[in-house]
């Protein structure tokens, strides 16, 4: 293992905030593998997690099985970390500017057709490498003004070239579930096998420019414009894994969930313990199949009150049935909540006093019907 670490520009003076990034495997020039772990600093599962990958990782180093190289930033956002607001930890947005830590990523899309378009050819290979070459240049020269953005251009560059990314977050209170690009859905349900998802939510446009789509975006935009004339693949699977609710932190979860994520890279190629005369990793039959994050459902509270939940994480809501109730103290007024669409009910708050227009819990239905930006501040 080789651990680097990038060196934040100075908020203020007198500090100084380090980004820490950990490289198994030798082979440079094969297949790529990067994980982060906690951009959104106050989501703990995926420390935890990597944690347990580390480990993983380094005896599958000396074994001499890991195909090309993982990358591994174990606290992606030491700015978020550092964050908090009278002992509660607050690690979401930038104290500073009220900007989401994922949000804002570069989208490199329209720079790369401008630089591309007369060198792509019908070889994949080659402009696979074309392309991924062009990006690191693209975000080199980005000028970043302040910490955050240069933390956010340095996380952005080490993942660019990566053929996987795995983005590790947790909700509020949830079941394990994913979000991944619309064209690369099917690639994306072994992980969800592996990691035994309730739901895997895709979308071409989510909005914001989050970091995993930033990874990947531009691939399938690419094929889009210059069509079946260039042979461009979809040469980057990026994935966010929510990784259950933020209490959700303990060494069975964290093991398991390592063990899913190194089974996946297995499946993938991108480990090799298998030998030849045996079978290949076989996926676990998953619990979901791909909705779309335009079908997701929020259910919002009316009115201030107290949340009393009806229906368990995982539930299988049909439409019109009851989600929460919500009382009011001072009125003993009773409001029940119901979904509209019928789908896993997998996220919800954690709080049981909202006030008005509160988000209160999220339902995956099979059918789109938002538009704009999907993704919660």
């Amino acid at each position: 293992m080789r651990s680097e670490i990038h060196v934040l520009p100075q908020r203020s003076a007198g500090s100084e905030r380090q980004l820490v990034s950990h490289h198994f495997g030798r082979n440079q020039t094969r297949k790529k593998t990067y994980i982060q772990a906690s951009l959104h600093a106050d989501e703990i599962p995926g420390m935890l997690v990597s944690h347990y990958l580390r480990k993983r990782l380094l005896e599958l180093e000396n074994q001499g099985a890991i195909e090309g190289s993982i990358v591994l930033v174990p606290v992606a956002n030491p700015i978020g970390l550092n964050q908090d607001i009278q002992g509660t930890a607050f690690g979401r947005f930038d104290l500073g500017t009220g900007i989401n830590f994922n949000r804002g990523y570069q989208h490199l899309t329209p720079e790369l057709i401008k630089r591309i378009g007369d060198q792509l050819n019908g070889d994949p290979a080659f402009n696979q490498q074309l392309i991924r070459r062009t990006a690191a240049e693209i975000l080199d020269e980005v000028v970043a003004h302040d910490e955050t953005a240069y933390l956010k251009k340095t996380l952005q560059s080490l993942a660019i070239d990566a053929d996987i990314v795995l983005d590790l977050h947790c909700d509020n209170q949830a079941v394990m579930h994913l979000y991944t690009g619309a064209p690369l859905a099917e690639r994306g349900m072994p992980l969800a096998g592996f990691l035994q998802a309730h739901a895997l939510l895709i979308s071409k446009l989510p909005g914001d420019d989050p970091f995993d789509d930033s990874c990947s975006r531009h691939w399938w935009e690419l094929q889009e414009h210059f069509g079946q004339s260039k042979t461009i693949p979809l040469a980057c699977q990026s994935l966010t894994v929510e990784l259950r609710g933020e209490a959700d932190v303990n060494h069975e979860y964290a093991q398991q969930d390592a063990d899913a994520i190194i089974a996946y890279l297995e499946h993938e190629g991108h480990i090799s313990l298998v030998v030849e005369s045996e079978a290949s990793v076989v996926v676990p039959p998953p619990l979901c199949v791909p909705t779309p994050l335009e079908g997701v459902e929020p259910l919002v509270a009316p009115h201030a009150g107290i949340v009393v939940f009806t229906k368990p994480l995982g539930s299988l809501i049909q439409a019109g049935e009851s989600v929460a109730d919500l009382v009011d103290p001072i009125t003993s007024e009773v409001t029940t909540l119901r979904a509209s669409v019928s789908g896993v009910l997998f996220a919800r708050i954690a709080r049981r006093y909202v006030h008005a227009g509160t988000r209160i819990a999220k339902v995956a239905g099979h059918h789109a019907y938002r538009t704009g930006n999907l993704l919660s501040a």
